[in-house]
């Protein structure tokens, strides 16, 4: 086992017309939201102006695989979106398994009170809250950094390379 490597990780929600966006304490007790970009030409700007702001060791990208471990057109959009990321950012992007994290998500707010009509624009922080705390507490229990390292092997391509 390698260790929780201490520092800020920033959680990324993709959907398809917001990314919710999170961010860790650099001791990776507490993952919190910090806003929510619309989805448009400039998402990957605003987010790579986050990265500038917030100094994180890493981007850590939900990966909505189906119930049943398979890819979804939602996966393969977290793919391109986390790749856009790889490109524009200077720190490494994680994808990380996130079933059931916007289910979570709203489980919460309703739990909280808050009506499902009003909370569109916070669900996405709060999915990207539930599985960066997810990430953070797997690194904790496992000592290895959670998901896959996006590999860029040229500019328009990209793996995943499981740690």
């Amino acid at each position: 086992m390698s260790g929780f490597r201490p520092g800020v990780r920033l959680g990324i929600d993709v959907g398809r017309a917001r990314v919710g966006v999170s961010r860790s304490d650099p001791d990776g007790m507490l993952a919190v939201p910090v806003e929510t970009v619309p989805r448009d030409d400039d998402s990957v700007r605003r987010i790579a102006d986050l990265v500038t702001a917030h100094e994180p060791l890493e981007l850590v990208v939900g990966l909505p695989i189906n119930l049943r471990g398979e890819d979804t057109a939602s996966t393969v959009d977290s793919r391109e979106f986390a790749g856009a990321l790889a490109r524009a950012c200077t720190v490494p992007v994680r994808l990380v398994d996130e079933r059931l994290s916007t289910v979570s998500a709203h489980s919460a707010l309703r739990a909280s009170g808050r009506r499902q009509r009003g909370s569109r624009g916070i669900v996405d922080q709060v999915a990207a809250v539930v599985f960066l705390q997810h990430a953070l507490d797997t690194e904790k229990s496992t000592g290895n950094p959670p998901g896959t390292l996006v590999v860029l092997e040229d500019p328009l391509t990209f793996n995943e390379e499981t740690s």
